[in-house]
């Protein structure tokens, strides 16, 4: 059975910083591509971060760029969200998701419909 369990959030101040962990099991972690995605209240969800199944390659919203980083560590199964200089409008449900196919991930990682396991989703609530 397959599993993502994610956890780290919490509220924060402005300025300040998480970081989200995604523990993974039920699968073989280091042959998946991994993504973090949010929902704020009233929006769709979105796409924030991916790291390609190889660990060499990283993606990142605009919105997110320079103050997000996302890595894994395989041997934890475990994929991280670092989260810094954090803004009210980082506001959100955080859902780590895992995608299986490696094809065409460099262009398509902020598509939702490509992953096939979510997690549970861990609220960030960042205040002014």
């Amino acid at each position: 059975q397959v599993q993502l369990v994610e956890s780290g959030g919490g509220s924060v101040q402005a300025g300040g910083s998480l970081r989200l962990s995604c523990k993974v099991s039920g699968y073989t972690f280091s042959s998946y591509g991994m993504g973090w995605f949010r929902q704020a209240p009233g929006k769709e969800r979105e796409f924030v971060a991916a790291v390609a199944w190889t660990g060499a390659h990283f993606y990142y919203a605009d919105s997110v760029k320079g103050r997000f980083i996302i890595s894994r560590d395989n041997d934890k199964n475990t994929v991280f969200l670092q989260m810094n200089s954090l803004k009210p409008e980082d506001t959100a449900v955080y859902f780590c998701a895992a995608d299986s196919s490696h094809r065409y991930f460099e262009t398509e990682h902020s598509d939702e419909g490509r992953y096939d396991y979510w997690g549970q989703g861990t609220q960030v609530t960042v205040s002014s």
